[in-house]
């Protein structure tokens, strides 16, 4: 018989209540001020269990989030290459995951995010802590320019996915992965390396 691997699932409902708690955490306190021990505390189990079925806190905020990937493992696959090809490579890592199987969940996050301030709240801590620090790392950038061209990449990205996934508008809904990244590749990578605008001066 072979020898089961992995971390075991563990009861459901002690899953789903620290999965709760840590919702609830996240999204009322951030993803830095949210401990272990205190969502433990909330969901009424010592905070060993929430280790034993989770792991470290960053990876029961992607299972809090249904997370269909960890960013932290992607992004920085995404700068290993030709750096002048970063935008369309993270455009292409981005529509890859959204156009799988996995992107029914990233659907159904942005939506709830778009009527629901408190799912705003947790995929603004999401898109914080766990796309842009790993991106800000990967990419070398310097913490004065990242805290402005990072949210500039975002916004094309949030706004792709809007575009494409929620609202649907032709001919970005039904447009081949490749037209995507050619078009939209190159105003990420001006976002991440070119010269920031002078308007941006005041925010340095």
């Amino acid at each position: 018989m072979a020898r089961r691997t992995g971390r075991r699932p563990g009861n459901p409902d002690t899953r789903e209540a620290i999965l709760a708690a840590a919702r609830e955490a996240f999204a009322e306190r951030g993803f830095d001020q949210a401990s272990i021990r205190a969502i433990a505390a909330a969901a009424g189990v010592d905070p060993a269990l929430v280790h034993h079925y989770f792991g470290t806190k960053d990876q029961l905020f992607l299972a809090a989030m249904n997370s269909p990937i960890d960013p932290g493992e992607l992004i920085p696959r995404v700068w290993n290459g030709d750096p002048d090809a970063v935008g369309e490579r993270l455009v292409g890592a981005f529509l890859g995951i959204w156009d799988s199987p996995a992107g029914t969940a990233a659907v159904a996050l942005l939506r709830s995010a778009v009527s629901n301030d408190w799912t705003a709240r947790l995929l603004r801590e999401f898109m914080l802590t766990q796309v842009m620090r790993p991106m800000v790392k990967a990419a070398e950038l310097d913490p004065a320019e990242a805290a402005l061209r990072v949210p500039l990449v975002a916004s094309q990205l949030v706004g792709l996915a809007m575009v494409r996934y929620i609202i649907k508008v032709e001919p970005f809904a039904s447009a081949p992965t490749g037209a995507l990244v050619a078009a939209v590749g190159p105003t990420i990578q001006r976002y991440l390396t070119d010269e920031l605008p002078g308007a941006f001066d005041h925010l340095r």
